[in-house]
């Protein structure tokens, strides 16, 4: 039986819908008491980026455009900014990380990053109308541990879906090193996917199945 890489690519407060959804309105995102609230520096940064990403997704270019090719370009930046994909891959990929060479290291998260790339360009094709409600922050060892609630509407029905997200201090910016969606972990999610894949086939194999996954999602956009 082939093994399928089931790839859940975040979109910020999206990171785990099904592969992929997008979003192209958000209704303005507020405090659990339905106040704004004064941010802590984990929810800021989060409510940052959520905003930024939001408003980028607003726009609609014709596919295969030049203007949505520059709009992908903004979006990756931002991206980059927020989400920490070499942390993130790095503790995904934890317990075989010392057995690579340098090279295949830099190659494992050149192709996680283009997935994620990949993901966002047929996330601008796509629909959803969502909100965020901020929760809480706290302080965990040296990471800011922000909670929300994203409450969206799918096939006409209502859903409130639990997101977390864990910040570090990167060059004195906060970046997400992962992201945990109704109590499960994107980090535990792609560790548990590529250790079977690295078993079995070892790391040439997991290339191959990440790049065979961009493949798919590029043909689908």
């Amino acid at each position: 039986m082939t093994q399928r890489l089931r790839l859940v690519i975040p979109l910020l407060t999206l990171c785990s819908l099904p592969v992929v959804v997008g979003v192209t309105a958000a209704r303005d995102s507020i405090a659990a008491d339905g106040a704004a609230a004064e941010d802590g520096p984990g929810t800021a940064a989060v409510r940052k980026a959520n905003a930024s990403v939001s408003a980028l997704l607003r726009q609609k270019p014709a596919p295969g455009s030049d203007a949505e090719k520059k709009l992908t370009r903004e979006i990756n930046a931002q991206l980059a900014s927020f989400l920490d994909i070499d942390a993130l891959g790095q503790r995904a990929l934890v317990d075989h990380w010392s057995a690579l060479t340098a090279a295949e290291r830099k190659k494992y998260l050149t192709v996680l990053r283009e997935l994620v790339e990949a993901n966002y360009l047929r996330a601008l094709r796509t629909n959803l109308d969502y909100q965020v409600v901020y929760l809480r922050e706290e302080a965990k060892d040296d990471a800011r541990h922000v909670v929300t609630e994203l409450h969206v509407e799918r096939n006409g029905r209502p859903e409130v879906i639990s997101v977390e997200y864990m910040l570090r201090p990167v060059g004195g910016t906060l970046r997400a090193f992962d992201l945990i969606t109704d109590g499960v972990g994107l980090v535990e999610n792609y560790r548990g996917q590529f250790n079977q894949i690295f078993a079995k086939q070892g790391f040439k194999g997991l290339i191959e199945r990440m790049q065979k996954k961009k493949s798919e999602l590029a043909a689908k956009s």
